[in-house]
């Protein structure tokens, strides 16, 4: 018995050594040679007409992380129950910092629930959820992330890379240095975590200043919320849940 509890223990301690070596490893340069990368600025050149070597040189400054691959390949989504899901958001502290971020926007919020008809309640709710209310947006850059799952994580290569160009092209869009935005390991930005298709799709200005800004512009964080709700069929005063059976 004693064998195998050490045996149990040293199998335990090489795992964790493992994994902190992973975390340790230094992010690596993208190497846009590499025929994965260079495959995706030929595609970026011809169909959507980015410079060959400003994109280069673009992507020559992105990371590749070993933790991002690390923290995707094992989600709370996917190693939490609900009940142990739940405790993480459902908490007097987030709930305190929900009221409080409701009072001191309540204006901004009730205009954009009476233009949407999404309801304010909603719209807290998801920011509280998303980011507890700014607090937590991730630190990696977006670049980095999706680079790194776009190029060398190939159990969803199709679906980042897409983010990929997708971001790229927001970002020329919108007038953003590429380098700069930061989020989550998985490339969900800003205070909402809307990934680059979503923010290219339903990101709003609904400050008026002429820009879509999720990073600190509390009213387009809001509006693009709502708005995602109403693109995907928001009905205005129906249920939001319903019971069910097995």
């Amino acid at each position: 018995m004693n064998n195998r509890i050490l045996a149990v223990a040293a199998a335990f301690l090489v795992a964790v050594s493992c994994a902190r070596a992973v975390d340790d490893l230094e992010p690596v340069a993208v190497n846009v040679d590499k025929p994965i990368v260079a495959e995706f600025i030929d595609d970026m050149v011809t169909e959507h007409e980015f410079d060959r070597d400003e994109l280069r040189a673009l992507l020559g400054k992105a990371k590749i992380k070993a933790s991002i691959v690390r923290k995707i390949s094992t989600p709370a989504e996917r190693t939490l129950t609900w009940g142990e899901y739940r405790k993480i958001f459902i908490t007097k502290e987030r709930i305190k910092a929900g009221a409080t971020f409701w009072r001191e926007n309540r204006e901004m919020l009730e205009r954009i629930s009476q233009e949407s008809g999404v309801s304010v309640e909603m719209i807290v709710g998801i920011i509280g959820v998303e980011t507890y209310y700014g607090r937590i947006t991730g630190n990696d850059r977006v670049l980095d992330a999706l680079a790194t799952l776009a190029f060398d994580y190939p159990p969803r290569v199709t679906f980042f890379r897409n983010e990929l160009v997708q971001f790229l092209i927001l970002t020329r869009e919108e007038g953003i240095d590429a380098t700069v935005p930061t989020g989550s390991y998985a490339g969900a930005m800003g205070r909402p975590q809307f990934m680059p298709s979503s923010f290219r799709a339903y990101a709003v200005d609904a400050s008026g200043d002429g820009k879509r800004d999720i990073w600190n512009n509390w009213a387009d964080v809001a509006g693009s919320v709502a708005n995602y709700f109403v693109a995907h069929g928001w009905r205005t005063d129906e249920a939001v849940t319903a019971q069910a059976s097995l």
